[in-house]
């Protein structure tokens, strides 16, 4: 029987797939090819890259992205490998054309972020994350315009945050929770685009005192500032014209009073556990139909949960531990 023509370009197009493989596929620039084996030689040549051998294009090496219309090295992506131990290697930097750098799940990665990689000008994505290393948020990477992700969570680092963070146009997403970070919240993150801020997470740090009042101006999506000692008010980050839809500011140390805040309506999640907030509860929470994650434990509440559909998804567990809160789901209210 015949083969019927589209099955038949499938099977050309396959064959052509195999015999002429994309324009990246066999090709390296010599310049990147240097900087990957230098990379390669200061991890002590670890069998995580028995792939990079001079004799095959850097290309077609693992944890290697090329541009396929130039050949040149845009990606590193070194992963979860207990194995790799050393600092981070300076030759990185010589990758000039790298835009996503990912050193993720490395617990033998250990030493400071050196500052060769201030050089990376095309760096978008700078994520090292769950690994050992220690020393201070670089504040140069506020002098790497194209950076749209800093991911430096889950690490030993250590100082305050660099306020000059801020100065990233176009910065979607911050991530420097679960390290050792201590000193306040820079108040220059106020001045982060107001209708595009970051999302911010800083959480499981040694931050402290107030959350500046600045950061009630941005139009933040998500906050997470949870597990830290900040003290003061944080009612400014909320209001029922703000587009936020997941706040935590759980386990720290803030007061405010909650009877006189309105909540915006597209919040999914909002996590006040573990602080000192005083007042009631709104009516106005039933109104905020999507709110999927509820936690109020652990405060200085008072006066009756107000009944409704919003309230009423949440176990007593979500509100005990209050002064004097009370209605369903916890006991009636004298």
């Amino acid at each position: 029987m015949a083969i019927k023509l589209p099955l038949l370009s499938i099977l050309l197009l396959f064959l052509s797939s195999l015999l002429f493989p994309a324009a990246s596929a066999g090709r390296c620039n010599s310049d990147d090819k240097k900087a990957l084996l230098a990379i390669k030689a200061a991890f002590n040549n670890a069998y995580h890259f028995a792939s990079w051998v001079p004799s095959a294009a850097c290309c077609d090496w693992y944890d290697v992205d090329c541009d396929p219309s130039t050949g040149r090295v845009t990606g590193l992506s070194i992963f979860q490998d207990a194995n790799i131990t050393g600092t981070i290697p300076a030759a990185i930097a010589d990758l000039t054309y790298l835009t996503n750098l990912l050193l993720h799940h490395l617990p033998g990665l250990t030493g400071p972020i050196p500052s060769a990689l201030s050089r990376l000008h095309r760096i978008q994505l700078f994520r090292i994350s769950f690994t050992s290393i220690s020393g201070p948020v670089p504040s140069w990477l506020s002098t790497l315009p194209s950076l749209s992700i800093i991911d430096l969570s889950f690490n030993c680092l250590s100082g305050s945050i660099p306020p000059s963070l801020s100065l990233l146009p176009g910065l979607l997403a911050l991530h420097l929770d679960r390290n050792q970070l201590s000193g306040s919240i820079p108040d220059s993150f106020g001045s982060f685009p107001k209708s595009s801020p970051p999302d911010l997470y800083l959480s499981h740090n040694n931050l402290s005192g107030p959350i500046p009042a600045s950061l009630g101006g941005p139009t933040w999506g998500i906050v997470d500032l949870s597990r830290n000692q900040l003290t003061g008010d944080a009612s400014f980050l909320l209001g029922s014209n703000k587009p936020i839809t997941q706040l935590d500011l759980s386990r720290n140390r803030l007061s405010f009073d909650l009877s006189k805040v309105s909540f915006p309506v597209n919040l999914t999640s909002l996590d006040l556990n573990h602080n000192g907030i005083t007042g009631s509860i709104p009516a106005q929470i039933n109104q905020v139909t999507g709110l999927v994650l509820f936690n109020v434990s652990y405060n200085r509440l008072c006066g009756e949960i107000p009944a409704g559909l919003v309230t009423a998804r949440f176990s007593q567990y979500e509100y005990f531990h209050n002064k004097c809160l009370c209605g369903t789901p916890l006991a009636a209210c004298k």
